[in-house]
């Protein structure tokens, strides 16, 4: 199951890494439903990540047992920020910039965390 919620989430970010390139090329909102299968993907990947996590505790040998629900929560603030990324871009076409920034930062480092959950656990 943590497999799995990893390869959904490395679609995920997969898809945002493309849209945020696609952002900074053309300076305009890339295809909604390209953002909206990010959305989902991402969505899923949490939940499936939050369920994958009832399990037993992995990683306590290597001392990363903590990484999986960090990067649960994590992954949670990314698809608030994402959602914040969206708002903001149908009022403001040009103010998302930061926001988009903040929420693949937090993405990233939350897709790392489980990368080693997953390696080391």
């Amino acid at each position: 199951m943590l497999t799995l919620a990893f390869w959904i989430l490395a679609a995920a970010v997969t898809l945002g890494a493309g849209l945020a390139f696609m952002h900074l090329r053309a300076a305009r909102i890339p295809p909604w439903p390209v953002g909206a299968l990010h959305g989902v993907l991402g969505a899923a990947g949490l939940g499936v990540l939050i369920l994958a996590l009832r399990g037993p505790v992995r990683g306590v040998k290597y001392g990363v047992s903590a990484f999986g629900p960090v990067a649960a929560v994590l992954a949670a603030l990314a698809l608030l920020v994402g959602l914040i990324v969206l708002l903001l871009a149908r009022r403001f076409k040009r103010a998302t910039g930061l926001a988009i920034a903040v929420h693949s930062t937090i993405a990233v480092t939350a897709f790392v965390l489980l990368s080693a959950y997953l390696s080391l656990g």
